[in-house]
């Protein structure tokens, strides 16, 4: 299975399905299923600190270590300023929750699915298979 970390709470966000666009500074050509791992980096401090971000997630419920839900990768489009503009404007908790930047990428992830339990990994970087 093709698996992509992310650092909490960033990868509960998906699970819960708040956020359904990741942000990378990468593009990729990859479509299809992909799981998705909550690494074991700890919260960085700047992101604890964004009360609009962590409201949205239950601190005592992030899964830090596993796999925890699977997707759909079905687009990565290029982040122009008119992109970045008019998710700050029309989708501002998806905003809330990624980088948006002119110059980076929006994975577009669909059909959401929680795992029914967890699966302990160790994260790596890019997409990997588990």
């Amino acid at each position: 299975m093709k698996v992509l970390s992310l650092t909490e709470p960033y990868a509960t966000l998906i699970k819960n399905q708040k956020k359904h666009i990741e942000t990378r500074s990468w593009k990729t050509s990859y479509r299809g299923e992909l799981y998705i791992h909550a690494s074991a980096t700890k919260i960085p401090k700047e992101w604890k600190d964004n009360d609009e971000l962590m409201s949205l997630v239950d601190e005592t419920k992030l899964n830090f270590g596993n796999i925890i839900c699977k997707c759909n990768l079905v687009d990565c489009i290029y982040m122009s300023k008119e992109y970045v503009e008019n998710m700050k404007k029309n989708n501002y908790q998806e905003y809330v929750c990624g980088v948006y930047e002119e110059g980076r990428y929006a994975w577009i992830l669909a059909d959401i699915v929680p795992l029914d339990e967890p699966i302990k990994a160790k994260g790596h970087l890019s997409i990997w298979d588990y």
